[in-house]
């Protein structure tokens, strides 16, 4: 996961505004492309998230991080928020959203508006597998976050789970079943 984070936030962080800055090397001063602006700001969808947070974090050491925390009810599939906390002066941040996956979309769509309530304006939704289903749902509620994906897998089961897929993430990455 901590690789393949690395691989994704290249792709999302390609277009990033830069600014030169002057660095005083040990043998002589450079003028160097740097990040502009506010520190990027990565937004973990609890738990999940987590472990593609860390892969970012080896490539933008400097970036923020908060956390959004969402469950999926298993019978409604609607999101139930029970935790947010994140940096502050979010209108200012490039906000990356992580999740690993990105299926009947409810819970993406949940994290980007409270993160537009809080002021996120510029945005994109980071993940490792996605459902045509929810890609389809979360661009037509967010059409200005673009989604960044390494595979786009067949379809979503009758519970809400993504085919092929790889079960549940977090439970993947902590070793628990849930």
């Amino acid at each position: 996961m901590r690789e393949i984070a690395f691989v994704l936030g290249c792709e999302a962080t390609k277009d990033l505004a830069l600014r030169d800055i002057e660095i005083e090397t040990p043998l002589e001063k450079i003028t160097s492309p740097y990040l502009d602006g506010k520190k990027l700001c990565l937004v973990s969808i609890l738990r999940a998230g987590n472990g593609l947070v860390e892969g970012l974090l080896d490539l933008i050491p400097s970036a923020r991080v908060g956390h959004v925390g969402l469950y999926r009810d298993h019978d409604t599939l609607e999101a139930i928020k029970y935790y947010f906390k994140t940096p502050d002066k979010l209108g200012e941040r490039v906000v990356i959203m992580v999740d690993p996956m990105l299926a009947t979309a409810n819970t993406a769509i949940a994290a980007a508006d409270e993160l537009k309530a809080a002021g996120a304006r510029e945005m994109k939704f980071l993940c490792l597998v996605a459902a045509p289903e929810g890609v389809e749902r979360f661009s037509k509620a967010h059409p200005d976050i673009p989604i960044i994906t390494a595979a786009l897998d067949r379809e979503l089961n009758e519970k809400g789970y993504i085919l092929p897929g790889l079960g549940d993430a977090g439970d993947r990455i902590y070793g628990t079943k849930g």
